[in-house]
């Protein structure tokens, strides 16, 4: 896996009121599996050939994303995410990693059990690190293709009140 995240609240689980705990795993299209007992990683993926499943706990922003091993077991009281084998060992937009959290909510949300509490540093950017992020993305990629294209990017920025 990639390097613990200091954020990992990002995909933090809140307690349930139901006494069981599971391994729930998010599904692309959104929908929520849950395991009571440890199933190997193997086993949950021969649906989705196409896929890998990564541990929340193990994810970063701008950290590169990595599989849980085939015989590693999911286990209850985590939070796992399958995603398409495109975003395996590239980094993690902090964008991206919002969209998970909002789609594991939607999906706890639903089995009315547990709900995920994104981190701050999701919403509490301060107009310095934008900046900084959004310099960052340009330059990567502008230096990519070579190509000189317009780039859709949005710059939308906080007005403040």
């Amino acid at each position: 896996m990639g390097a613990t995240c200091s954020t990992c609240e990002a995909t933090e689980v809140a307690p349930s009121t139901s006494a069981a705990s599971t391994a729930k795993l998010i599904l692309p299209d959104g929908k929520l599996e849950e395991f009571p007992r440890p199933v190997k990683a193997s086993i949950v993926l021969r649906k989705d050939p196409g896929c890998f499943i990564c541990n929340s706990d193990d994810m970063e922003f701008d950290g590169f994303v990595s599989a849980v091993s085939g015989d590693d077991h999911l286990l209850p009281g985590r939070l796992y995410f399958v995603l398409p084998l495109s975003s395996l060992r590239r980094p993690m937009q902090a964008e991206e990693m919002a969209a998970l959290a909002v789609r594991a909510s939607q999906a706890l949300v639903r089995t009315g059990k547990t709900f995920v509490i994104p981190p701050p540093e999701v919403f509490d950017r301060t107009a310095e690190e934008e900046e900084e992020m959004m310099g960052r993305r340009r330059r990567r990629r502008r230096s990519g293709s070579g190509r000189s294209g317009r780039s859709f990017a949005s710059d939308l920025c906080a007005i403040p009140e």
